[in-house]
């Protein structure tokens, strides 16, 4: 069985301690680094890459999910936390287990299984197929529900302030920004206006400084847009 990098944040020394010593009880678990904030993991991960981040939510200066949503490049996270408030949110950001404080070291050795057969099944893709098979959907919080959105049914998205509004046959308000959205959308969207993102699968036709879509929606083009939505055109 392949040796599995891990890295701990967790600014508590107790519970650093009782994941050190979950990790030194398995021994295909390697512990790199155990680190007490969300810089010195930054740090670590610079040097190198790892396979597990045990993640802690509640850190000072820089929370768990906040690091989260910093990094580019995920490992496989298994949020260690006291407060199950954050699991849906952690679940939005693709965490492999969320682990409430106090566990025990069956469930965390559950936790470290599901990164296990998570490695396995991306290496199996890896191997039958070594062009990676695109996103075709998202997972977006709203009213207390999760709900699932397929990327060729979005037509457009509009800020509202701290949150946006989705829009396909039927609009769905979500909180999140318009830019934090865009980053994890691909590219035939683009961002026409300081308001307005725009799938261009559904581009119907431009009139002047106005996008018209499929489905009739008209949205304006803003004039330090322009330039980026003509590129996109040729």
């Amino acid at each position: 069985m392949k040796i599995l990098k891990c890295l701990i944040a967790d600014d508590e020394p107790i519970a650093r301690q009782i994941l050190e010593n979950y990790i030194k009880d398995i021994p295909y678990l390697d512990l790199v680094s155990s680190c007490k904030n969300a810089f010195e993991v930054m740090e670590v991960l610079q040097k190198q890459p790892v396979d597990i981040l045990f993640l802690d939510i509640n850190m000072p200066k820089l929370s768990g999910i906040s690091l989260l949503k910093s990094l580019r490049e995920k490992p496989e996270v298994i949020i260690t936390t006291a407060y199950p408030e954050y699991a849906v949110e952690g679940f939005e950001l693709s965490v492999t287990d969320y682990l409430l404080k106090p566990f025990s070291i069956e469930r965390f050795l559950q936790a470290v299984m599901k990164v296990q057969q998570n490695l396995d099944a991306s290496n199996k893709e890896t191997i039958s197929n070594p062009i990676e098979a695109e996103q075709t959907s998202i997972f977006v919080k709203s009213d207390k529900k999760i709900i699932k959105l397929n990327f060729d049914t979005i037509y457009y998205i509009e800020a509202y302030g701290n949150y946006i509004k989705i829009f396909t046959e039927n609009m769905v308000l979500t909180p999140q920004t318009l830019s934090d959205f865009i980053d994890k959308l691909p590219n035939n969207f683009l961002r026409i206006h300081k308001s307005y993102a725009v799938n261009f699968n559904h581009l119907k036709l431009i009139d002047g400084n106005q996008i018209i879509l499929l489905n009739n929606a008209k949205l304006p083009i803003g004039k330090s847009y322009r330039k980026a939505v003509l590129s996109k055109i040729e």
